[in-house]
């Protein structure tokens, strides 16, 4: 296993992370395909087996059930001190007009319940989901400040927004003395490189650690055009933000040959790809099977040769900007 910094902290992660949306109860939530608790654990035991000590997850995953799983399966087989454990808040977990998003009753309320659904004291990076354009940003920075000043945090984090929205609480955060955050975690993949216009110079810019969704576009960039699995059967939010453009058909045929021309899965050249990119510290590879993992270390030993990343990038033309709700 690979380790590096978060951005510009000091805090050691490794180079990839586990994603536990596959892990929850499959019958609450929106992801009929998830692994339920007895699946889930052999998979949180071998990636820790093989060196993985970054844990991604959210209290809306599975309705809170992910954070259950991973928390008991954290506590059975490591040691609390040895991982990094993220979660992220905004979405829905309650039907009252204060269930979601980001203002000060809404966060602290669900940090509480997040801490209780996995048995800790504290996590390591709490992540806001989304951008909540109903809530003042000076009282969401504040909320999350009083987190890690309460000792119930210690770094904080963002996911997809518009740059100008994540520059924007950067710079709040700096003028209120504010906790800033120290990671985005967005959409970034060989189908959509979008965030390569605006959010990945920020982020290199301001030494914020980039831990990019979906780097295998829900499965798509890991087996050819045309294969279907379960998941993607079922994935409505994986079909809005995939298969729009001929050119995704022909990233993925790209992705096949270099492949085949590696002699490794797919999954090992798409992930290396990410890997490579100039301001990425982990992509997040969610997993439902053994192997699905194994690919994923395998990707931290595979080298891309410049032509190669070239081939896989010729195909790709501009994407409308998907991923923010």
């Amino acid at each position: 296993m690979q380790y590096t910094n978060l951005g510009r902290t000091g805090l050691q992660v490794s180079r990839i992370c586990l994603g536990c949306m596959s892990f929850g109860a499959p019958h609450r939530g929106n992801h009929p395909w998830t692994l339920d608790e007895e699946a889930a654990r052999p998979i949180i035991r071998q990636a820790l087996e093989a060196g993985v000590t970054f844990f991604d997850t959210a209290n809306v995953y599975s309705d809170g059930t992910s954070e259950e799983i991973l928390g008991r399966a954290l506590r059975d087989y490591a040691r609390r001190e040895e991982v990094v454990v993220a979660t992220k808040v905004h979405g829905r977990m309650r039907p009252d007009p204060n269930g979601r998003g980001l203002s000060r009753k809404a966060i602290l309320h669900e940090l509480d319940q997040s801490l209780r659904r996995l048995g800790t004291d504290y996590v390591d990076l709490y992540q806001i989901h989304r951008f909540d354009p109903t809530t003042p940003i000076e009282e969401t920075l504040a909320a999350l400040d009083r987190a890690v000043r309460d000792g119930k945090v210690r770094y904080l984090g963002a996911s997809s927004m518009w740059a100008w929205q994540f520059a924007t609480m950067l710079f709040t955060a700096k003028e209120l003395g504010l906790e800033r955050f120290v990671s985005m975690q967005d959409h970034y993949n060989l189908l959509n490189r979008e965030e390569e216009r605006e959010m990945l110079p920020l982020c290199r810019a301001q030494g914020v650690g980039v831990i990019p969704w979906s780097p295998l576009a829900r499965g798509r960039l890991a087996r050819p055009w045309d294969s279907e699995t379960e998941r993607s059967r079922t994935d409505d939010f994986g079909r809005s933000l995939y298969g729009q453009l001929e050119s995704d058909r022909q990233v993925v045929a790209a992705v096949q040959q270099v492949a085949e021309g590696h002699g490794v899965p797919m999954a090992q050249v798409a992930l290396a790809w990410v890997l490579h990119q100039p301001g990425v510290t982990a992509p997040i590879v969610g997993v439902t099977k053994p192997d699905h993992l194994r690919d994923a270390l395998g990707a931290l030993e595979l080298e891309l040769g410049t032509e190669e990343r070239a081939a896989l990038e010729a195909p790709y033309v501009p994407h409308p900007v998907v991923g923010f709700a």
